[in-house]
């Protein structure tokens, strides 16, 4: 769908980051009263989705999210932490950054606060913050959003700066998201953000860095070289971006923005997923051939990021909503890209959506 963002907004960036908070998970307590951690493990098992972009104005799914994710919640509990980028804000009144809900190339998305607890119910743990819809309704849209993500007891990252830092699985993991806004940790400075992973690699041992990056719509199912632009915008370069975060210290680079699904890279064996499309675009997101395929990418993570296992699970959506597609369509697509536009640095998916990893025989073996 095209998703301009209009001349926005020359919001303070130090007020923005004001409104975040920070995250830690904090154990049962012990017989003293302290806090325990869980027992460390050798692994870590997160899940990413795709574009996730719900409206009042245009309609809500009957019954409630959790109803309308009830055939892959199942999946989306299948790991350590559940990852998602929240297009627009959790929140009610406040003025569209369009004038109102938005038409032509300029669109606005407000979803009820409630909607914070129904992604926490359906399995998800943190959702993206930084992308081109996180003002749709100026800062009172973005603080409204905050403030029900925490009641919820769901984890966000993505603002100006912003850190989060969560036990998962028994290992601490730091999230930092970027996009290509001032209004978010920005992703057209790379030099910033690596200094920003760096920090975050400071207090983690596994940095997950997600981007909300590149042009959008059916013809951006491939990942090019150079500045991606879309409506005269500059969307960042993706392929640059993630290559120098990793360079930076981070151990994955979770895409999305292009509204469709792109190749997944591997980049001194981390894994780089693209794009995986759109995972919730109720009455909001265009649907239709490639625009409705979608998936759920699930990567175990080994010390320091590399990849012990991964499995590409195909859905598609109907009517914007996401469902198991046993036609694996979605892997069929990301295993062909991954091949073209990374030709020699690509992770090997099967037509079932298992990763096929490389073997690594120990020194001397």
């Amino acid at each position: 769908m095209r998703c301009r963002t209009p001349p926005l907004l020359t919001w303070s960036a130090a007020l923005i980051t004001a409104l975040a908070f920070s995250w830690a998970w904090v154990g049962p307590a012990s017989a003293t009263g302290k806090p325990q951690p869980p027992p460390r493990s050798a692994a870590t098992t997160l899940e990413w989705v795709g574009d996730i972009a719900l409206s009042t104005e245009r309609g809500l799914p009957a019954g409630g999210l959790e109803r309308a994710l009830s055939s892959v919640a199942g999946l989306l509990r299948d790991a350590d932490v559940t990852l998602g980028n929240l297009e627009g804000t959790l929140s009610v009144g406040g003025n569209s950054k369009c004038g109102g809900i938005g038409s032509g190339t300029c669109f606005a998305f407000q979803a009820p606060p409630s909607t914070a607890g129904q992604l926490r119910g359906s399995g998800f743990g943190l959702v993206n913050q930084a992308n081109n819809h996180s003002l749709d309704y100026g800062l009172s849209g973005r603080a409204q959003t905050l403030a029900a993500l925490r009641q919820a007891g769901l984890a966000q990252t993505g603002l100006p700066g912003e850190i989060t830092v969560m036990r998962v699985g028994g290992t601490r993991v730091a999230f930092v998201g970027f996009a290509p806004y001032s209004f978010d940790a920005n992703l057209l400075d790379i030099p910033a953000a690596q200094d920003l992973v760096r920090r975050a690699k400071a207090r983690a041992p596994l940095v997950v860095v997600i981007i909300h990056a590149g042009a959008e719509g059916a013809d951006a199912l491939h990942t090019p070289y150079g500045s991606e632009f879309y409506l005269g915008e500059d969307r960042g370069d993706p392929r640059a971006f993630a290559h120098a975060v990793i360079n930076a210290g981070a151990s994955i680079v979770l895409g999305s923005g292009p509204h469709v699904i792109r190749g997944v890279e591997r980049y001194r064996g981390r894994l780089i997923a693209y794009s995986l499309g759109n995972f919730v675009g109720f009455h909001t997101l265009a649907g239709g051939g490639v625009l409705s395929d979608s998936a759920i990418l699930r990567v175990t993570l080994g010390t320091g990021g590399r990849v012990l296992a991964g499995r590409w699970i195909p859905i598609a959506l109907d009517d914007g909503l996401p469902r198991p597609d046993p036609t694996n369509a979605s892997a069929k697509l990301v295993a062909a890209l991954s091949r073209e536009d990374f030709p020699s640095d690509h992770f090997a998916i099967g037509a079932n959506g298992r990763f096929r990893l490389p073997v690594i025989r120990p020194a001397g073996g």
